[in-house]
């Protein structure tokens, strides 16, 4: 049979969770809605997690990678990762797990008719600084965008890959990827997802990260969306 869905996992510094990772990821694909393949995008990790990703891939046919020379930041990661599929309909799930990829099979329901859906973290498992200087980012995104989204820094998305292909890449693009879709007019929705402490590995976004970081992709994105190229072409001969 024929894969329809690829979830893109992005990797930086991620050792201690990838056995885990490959783990939950098997599990899921035995029960997903589509035929599943895993493609990891390494970010230049500077740990073992090369190391272990090529050993997952030789031993699951369903697993593959892409390794990044330096260090690019997950925008890049996950932009490399929309560049390099082959099937209808594309997610993402950060190497963290802290949310589930069981979760995928809730969102690919609605993805029928709707072009992108993105999971919205309910009960949040985060630190009262991390959850609400999100809150507060999220805010101020909306108040740009207009997207009416409520968590899009959420890791557990599926977008159809028609959409996702024409993505303009820049950095900080993954908070705003519902607002991409609607440029394109596109069809969104969110959905609540299940959300849990991360077990292992550190965090990689701090205040700025969160915070002082959006706001100036805030403005990065209103100059894009004014220079924003969309056209339908009606007929070829």
């Amino acid at each position: 049979m024929q894969y329809k869905f690829t979830i893109i996992v992005p990797v930086f510094n991620e050792e201690d969770n990838l056995k885990r990772v490959e783990q939950e990821l098997s599990k899921y694909i035995k029960i997903a809605t589509k035929k599943t393949k895993i493609l990891f995008v390494n970010d230049g990790s500077k740990d073992n997690s090369q190391t272990l990703i090529e050993e997952i891939c030789n031993s699951n046919p369903d697993f593959s990678f892409i390794q990044f020379k330096e260090n690019r930041g997950l925008s890049a990661a996950i932009t490399a990762g929309f560049q390099n599929i082959d099937t209808e309909l594309v997610g993402y799930i950060d190497s963290d797990l802290q949310t589930a990829p069981e979760d995928f099979n809730l969102l690919l329901e609605q993805i029928g008719e709707f072009d992108l859906v993105t999971g919205v973290r309910a009960n949040r498992k985060d630190s009262f600084v991390k959850n609400m200087s999100s809150t507060i980012a999220n805010g101020i995104r909306r108040s740009f965008t207009h997207d009416g989204m409520d968590d899009t820094g959420c890791p557990l998305k599926v977008i159809k890959t028609e959409y996702a292909n024409k993505i303009p890449m820049f950095k900080g693009l993954h908070r705003f990827l519902p607002a991409m879709i609607l440029l394109q007019n596109g069809k969104i929705k969110q959905i609540p997802v299940q959300h849990f402490p991360r077990i292992a590995g550190e965090a990689k976004y701090g205040l700025w990260n969160r915070l002082l970081g959006p706001l100036l992709d805030c403005f990065a994105y209103l100059w894009m969306k004014k220079k924003y190229i969309d056209y339908e072409i009606a007929k070829k001969g």
